[in-house]
């Protein structure tokens, strides 16, 4: 007998983190497939998994990993349009009231780190083990992309962002 939970309750557990990871870095339109197609992932790959294995920190590299996949299948997609939309200007740029609109606008690794820091609680170490990078790296983006949304984004009502 393994010492491994039932994977149901892996993705009870751990299902709205990936989710809110998904969202961060890929927006809601993407996220759904996203955060489906790393637990079909993860599914394959559990009985594998060593049993003292950081759970959240494996799904959460495996949800960055299928985001990364996402995105790139996007960017290789071609969007077919009735009409040439036109660029949008200058005015107003940066000053998103939404904070999925000032998470979108952050540049890649400080959307991640954030993401994966702020809204998955993953340890700077594992940030940096996601990512690609070191764990001073890690802090570094993300400080920079809690004071950027700072800048940016504009809490509803009062809130503090």
């Amino acid at each position: 007998m393994t010492g491994k939970q039932p994977f149901e309750a892996v993705v009870a557990a751990h299902g709205a983190t990936v989710l809110r990871v998904c969202r961060a870095v890929l927006g809601p339109a993407d996220a759904d497939d996203a955060w489906s197609e790393t637990f079909l992932a993860a599914l394959r790959a559990y009985p594998r998994l060593p049993a003292g294995a950081n759970v959240e920190a494996w799904l959460v590299t495996i949800a960055h990993r299928k985001a990364v996949d996402v995105t790139r299948a996007a960017a290789r997609r071609a969007v077919p349009v009735a009409d040439i939309p036109e660029r949008p200007g200058a005015a107003g740029e940066g000053r998103d009231p939404d904070l999925a609109g000032a998470l979108a606008a952050l540049p890649r690794r400080q959307r991640e780190a954030v993401a994966y820091h702020y809204l998955a609680g993953l340890p700077y170490a594992d940030v940096a083990a996601v990512t690609g990078g070191s764990t001073d790296a890690a802090r570094r983006a993300a400080a920079d992309g809690i004071a950027r949304l700072r800048k940016t984004y504009q809490a509803p009502h009062g809130e503090t962002s």
